[in-house]
């Protein structure tokens, strides 16, 4: 019987690196940590101190100078995200939202144009944003590869050029290692600087390697890791490195890897996807499986699904795009998900993807189109959702209550209603309970919890989960239970501070353990309460009239204490904030930025959507507010809050231009017989250095022998004598939606597009086909004659996993472009000669241009003179033509200075019409449209490459296949939101010719 991968894996009990630490349970520097660290405090918010820091961990959690850290991460990819300044927006929504940490892929291609050159610069600035996630207070993951598998980039991040170097990728084949190290040298040097370890930054996880899960145990793999781990800490790495992997495939607990060297233990990370219908996995509890967590580990759970990449045709989507995703892994989703991983013993998690971008130019995986939106809580237009709500909620809540970052395993509950599962947890210092609720049925639940001391019904929506907790304290006074979820508990001022959340129109039951009476105030009008027996009991309904707030004065404290009740949307508008003068609070405004501290005056920064109120719980002795730089006139309130007087306004109005003034000019002279080809590349070797056979006695036609990686690919073949000839066959390979064109003599003979893939191709990375077209009489006579064929070859597959298949480390040396060239009626020897991208320029990159004729001669660019072009009035084009066709046009914004608005460009037509558009805007390539493939029809222009106050040239690249008329038919600027505030934006640098 053939095993499994998943069975194959589980048995042969596979090893795998993970977070590599100096001494057992130690640190990475400095002095062994004690390996009973109780409850506390967690260390404050990181930034580049200058000091060093003690790294380590136990079975519970991360351990930072000593105290206990919950990491609570988010992942985005700066890359996609092509304007520096905007990497501070996410940053800054990403800590507001309750994130203490960033994940941050560093994708090999996107900084590396050939061998041995490396490009830190401008948009690929990896220092900028290191320094800006640590002026920011928030740790960083960083995964610099070399494979980049979770990325969903071109060749799973391996450069174009390695498709044609010598060595097998993923092993310890010296060839490959030699580029291996030194693009770890280029990433390290960087890297270094930034360390918590050393105060120079804050990044505290390293990654090695990404996805390698069936050979990192034999000998092959373990050497490959031996060499990656030896390397980094070589580049003198010294914050711990960890591994991560597909948690579909079971327990990775810790193994013997760097023995000898730091006979530690370390971390192996899994990546937890489930469909939204499915049931979250049960990945086991401290040392059990899945999470990777062994006897002494905590939990690590690398890659939390927070939505889904969505391939060409919407397969994932049914069609309907990246707001289908978001509907399906909803907040519900998320809660589910996040609280099973943290009831598994997970305290490191981290949130694949939080911000998703936008996969500009050449960089997406086959598997995937422009927008990268991936249904994420920040959309691609950097908007807030509702689907932060649980992460917000969550991350605020182990930040400020330290109890859940050491649990064990309680004794079993089981509830009456046997839909609910539950986990049940303890703090052995604190004896703080925590319970875990998860409905998977499709119907809301409500049920007791016997043997817990809860004695009320509690209720949880459809596949959804909920977290309460008992016998917390809760500043000075101590939480009996809570039928709400907790979202914080701190000291703010004179007075502690807890906030409860749950569903609208959910009804809320707190219940204090008062052996004196306190007396409480009602500052809104949907609180009740009743004193019994030593307990206060507390009932709201949520959702009801926005915030309801509770004080609570005297009883067994003298220090007043105020408990606040938010539903989701509310707890979204609610921002803890942490200055050297104390904690504070704020409620109103669409996002809190910053908030300083400044003699009797708190100034706050943020944005504003519609009108809004304020208020402010402030730290002793504030007794004023601005909010970005404009006073506030405030009172003081009874909640203990500087309550504002009146309402903010919300943002302006933006308005947004018509485009028209369009110009006009057809392309492809390459098509023609008279056009000169004498400075192109023959294509005449006869060995290639990919994995694509030869066929035999004809020439390599394969565009990355020859240099060309990125976009369209031209082939003219010279060849005598077509009086036989009835038919030309072309064999070719591409990624997802490649096609072909091909010309004889200036005649067009056809196009051939690769099929729209279905669920079960979805993830094909190489797809290949032969074109056959028919050659006309009227072309078949004596004389020369000249083939032209055009080639977009898409992205190319990754690497995979290795194991999956023969050779499949090596799948990203699958051929791109023409393989063979056949005739029916008779044989011809051609000589081919091939033209594909010019050198990138630097500002761009190697991913922004292909080898169109117009790429290559600057019309996309913003100082291309297009005087000489057709003016149109309409783009409708009713002509039927086989090629390309370009537009240009400008327009000027004038966003108001004060005023984030986020832009797009939205394309629309009859999905009958085939052709597809490349989208230039100011020479930046911001995506590919297909029109009778979808579903995107809206592409994000990142504000600082889009000129907001400004000039702006916007370019088109039409190829039709010319079996329809050409489009585009309708072509506008979009709002897609706008927020008053935001952050400065510096203009990305966009050279003309």
């Amino acid at each position: 019987m053939e095993l499994s991968r998943r069975t194959f894996t589980a048995l042969a009990g596979t090893a795998a690196l993970g977070l590599a630490l100096a001494g057992s349970g130690g640190a990475a520097t400095g002095p062994r940590v004690a390996r009973a660290v109780p409850t506390g405090p967690p260390p404050p918010p990181p930034r580049a101190d200058g000091r060093r820091h003690r790294v380590g961990f136990d079975r519970y959690s991360m351990l930072v100078d000593g105290r206990r850290l919950v990491l609570w991460s988010g992942e985005m990819h700066p890359f996609r995200l092509p304007s520096p300044s905007l990497w501070r927006d996410v940053l800054q929504k990403l800590r507001a939202h309750g994130h203490n940490a960033v994940s941050v892929r560093v994708p090999w291609n996107h900084h590396s144009p050939a061998p041995g050159k490396y490009d830190f610069t401008g948009v690929r600035d990896l220092d900028l944003f290191l320094r800006t996630a640590a002026e920011e207070r928030l740790y960083v993951i960083l995964r610099p590869g070399p494979y980049s598998g979770a990325a969903d980039v071109d060749a799973d991040g391996f450069p174009g050029w390695l498709t044609v170097a010598e060595g097998t990728a993923r092993t310890a084949d010296p060839a490959y290692l030699l580029h291996v190290d030194e693009w770890l040298s280029a990433v390290n040097a960087i890297a270094v600087r930034h360390l918590y370890t050393r105060g120079g930054g804050t990044v505290l996880l390293y990654q090695i390697e990404d996805g390698y899960d069936a050979s990192a145990d034999g000998p092959a793999g373990r050497a490959y890791l031996t060499h990656l781990y030896e390397k980094v800490r070589a580049d003198r790495i010294d914050v711990p490195l960890f591994y991560a992997g597909d948690g579909a495939d079971g327990n990775r607990g810790p193994g013997a890897f760097g023995a000898g060297r730091e006979k530690g233990h370390w971390l192996y990370g899994v990546d937890v996807a489930t469909a939204p219908g499915e049931v979250p996995p049960d990945l086991g509890h401290f040392g059990k499986r899945g999470t990777g967590a062994g006897p002494r580990t905590p939990g690590f759970v690398a890659g939390a699904a927070g939505g889904a990449a969505d391939p060409w045709g919407g397969v994932a989507s049914g069609g309907k795009g990246y707001a289908e995703v978001r509907r399906a892994y909803d907040a519900a989703y998320g809660r589910r998900g996040y609280l099973t991983h943290l009831a598994n013993g997970a305290t490191v998690h981290n949130v694949r993807m939080v911000f998703g971008g936008t996969s500009w130019g050449w960089l997406p995986s086959p598997g995937v189109y422009t927008s990268y939106d991936y249904g994420a809580a920040l959309d691609e237009g950097r908007r807030q959702t509702p689907k932060l709500a649980p992460l917000h909620q969550l991350g605020h809540l182990v930040r400020t209550v330290p109890d859940l970052a050491r649990l064990d395993p309680a004794g079993e509950v089981r509830a009456e209603d046997e839909r609910l599962t539950v986990y049940h947890l303890a703090n052995p210092d604190t004896d703080a309970r925590v319970y875990v609720l998860r409905n998977d049925s499709a119907e809301q639940v409500t049920s007791m919890l016997p043997g817990t001391g809860v004695d009320l019904p509690v209720t949880v929506a459809a596949r959804d989960a909920k977290l309460l907790v008992a016998g917390l304290r809760l500043g000075r006074r101590r939480l009996a239970y809570a039928t709400a979820q907790p979202m914080l508990s701190m000291p703010v001022g004179r007075q502690d501070v807890a906030v409860f959340t749950g569903r609208n129109r959910e009804v809320a039951q707190v219940a204090l353990d008062c052996d004196t009476p306190p007396v409480p105030s009602r500052l809104d009008p949907e609180p009740a309460w009743a004193y019994d027996r030593g307990r206060l009991n507390v009932v709201v309904p949520f959702g009801v009239g926005g915030l309801s707030r509770v004080l609570l004065e005297g009883g067994d404290s003298e220090t007043p204490m105020v408990l606040l009740f938010a539903d989701d949307a509310t707890a979204l508008r609610l921002w803890p904030y942490e200055t050297p003068s104390g904690s504070l609070l704020v409620y109103g405004p669409a996002l809190l930025r910053s908030a300083t501290v400044r003699g009797h005056t708190v100034h706050l920064t943020g944005d504003l959507v519609g009108e809004t109120g304020l208020e402010v719980w402030a730290p002793r002795g504030v007794t004023a507010v601005t909010w970005n730089g404009r006073p506030v006139r405030t009172r003081l309130s009874r909640a203990g809050s500087l309550l504002m007087e009146g309402l903010m306004p919300g943002v302006p109005e933006v308005g947004l231009p018509a485009l028209g003034g369009w110009r006009r000019r057809g392309e492809n002279p390459e098509s023609e017989p008279d056009f000169d080809d004498s400075a192109w590349p023959a294509a005449d070797r006869t060995a290639s250095r990919g994995t694509t056979p030869v066929p035999e006695g004809r020439p390599v036609l394969f565009a990355d022998d020859y240099g060309f990686h990125y976009g369209d690919v031209w082939y003219r073949g010279r060849f005598e004598d077509t009086r036989d000839i009835e038919k030309v066959s072309l064999s070719y390979r591409t990624g997802t939606q490649g096609l072909l064109m091909a010309w004889l003599d200036g005649r067009p003979l056809g196009t051939h597009r690769m099929p729209v893939p279905d669920e079960d191709t979805a993830d094909r990375g190489t797809w290949a086909a032969t074109a056959v077209f028919a050659v006309p009489e009227e072309l078949r006579g004596r004389g020369r004659h000249v083939l032209s064929v055009l080639v977009r070859p898409m992205q190319r597959a990754g690497a995979g996993r290795a194991g999956r298949g023969e050779r499949a480390e090596d799948a990203y040396k699958a051929a791109r472009g023409l393989v063979s060239v056949g005739f029916e009626g008779g044989s011809r020897d051609v000589a081919w000669r091939i033209r594909g991208a010019v050198e990138p320029d630097r500002v761009r990159g190697p991913l922004n241009n292909g080898g169109l004729y117009g790429e290559r001669k600057g019309w996309h660019l913003p100082g291309h003179d297009d005087r000489g072009w057709e003016a149109v009035d309409d783009l409708v084009r009713e002509e039927r033509r086989q090629g390309v066709t370009w537009y240009r046009t400008g327009f000027r914004l004038a966003v108001d200075p004060d005023v984030d608005a986020s832009i797009g460009l939205t394309l629309e037509d009859d999905p009958e019409r085939a052709y597809r558009v490349q989208i230039f805007l100011n020479g930046w390539n911001m995506g590919q449209y297909v029109n009778d493939v979808g579903p995107q029809h809206t592409f994000v222009l990142p504000n600082g490459i889009l000129r907001t106050r400004g000039s702006n040239t916007l370019a088109l690249a039409v190829l039709s296949d010319g079996t329809t008329p050409a489009g585009p038919r309708d072509v506008r600027l979009t709002l897609l939101g706008a927020a008053a505030g935001g952050v400065p934006v510096e203009e990305v640098d966009s050279p003309g010719r």
